[in-house]
């Protein structure tokens, strides 16, 4: 009589112990632990959300240059608006120091007006103009097989105010230090006038 009181304690205390045990795993949180939050992290902003080659192959992550005031170039080696890399650089060497970048885009969508290779073009943005800032393997800037870059940068989805097809050569977007398009100027404003050298300034100085 003993041992079935002992054996029916036994299995009651089994009972009761797997019944804890399935409401504990029932619960969103599980038996024993609480949630734990993941760190926040800074993500970049929407425009610099993408890696592009440098003229010497490497990737580099836009989102490195968060935190500055940035001018995004299409160029070419072959354009009437080839000399535009002149006072390009002399604006890089002047702002450089506070905070500025210029990220410089060869296309050849434009009647074929850069041809060369990225070494093509290195050699000849350095000899011709001393070109310092940042140069990045030939890419599309139109169309189906535009960089997603500037995919970005024309769809009315994703920059309506500043949306629409690249026209030319050497049209400039102006990024500012939080990543958000905030100005666009036509291929045939030099970028030494007024109107950008002050768009840049009002960005360097938030």
């Amino acid at each position: 009589m003993k041992k079935w009181i002992i054996i029916a304690s036994v299995a009651a205390s089994a009972a009761l112990f797997s019944s804890a045990l399935l409401k504990a795993e029932d619960s969103p949180t599980g038996p024993t632990t609480k949630p734990v939050e993941a760190p926040m992290v800074a993500s970049a902003a929407p425009v610099l959300n993408y890696t592009m080659k440098s003229l010497t192959g490497k990737d580099v992550n836009l989102a490195s240059y968060q935190g500055k005031v940035i001018l995004m170039v299409n160029t070419a080696s072959k354009c009437g608006n080839t000399p535009q890399y002149a006072p390009l650089e002399a604006l890089y060497t002047k702002y450089s120091p506070k905070g500025f970048v210029i990220l410089g885009f060869p296309s050849n969508d434009f009647g074929q007006q850069e041809p060369g290779t990225s070494e093509e073009i290195s050699e000849f943005c350095t000899k011709n103009y001393g070109v310092t800032f940042d140069m990045f393997s030939k890419i599309d800037v139109n169309g189906s097989t535009a960089a997603p870059l500037y995919q970005f940068l024309t769809s009315p989805e994703t920059n309506p105010k500043f949306a629409g097809k690249i026209t030319w050569n050497f049209e400039k977007f102006l990024i500012s230090k939080e990543g958000k398009v905030v100005n666009r100027f036509t291929p045939k404003t030099q970028p030494d006038s007024t109107q950008v050298v002050s768009a840049i300034e009002a960005e360097l100085a938030k």
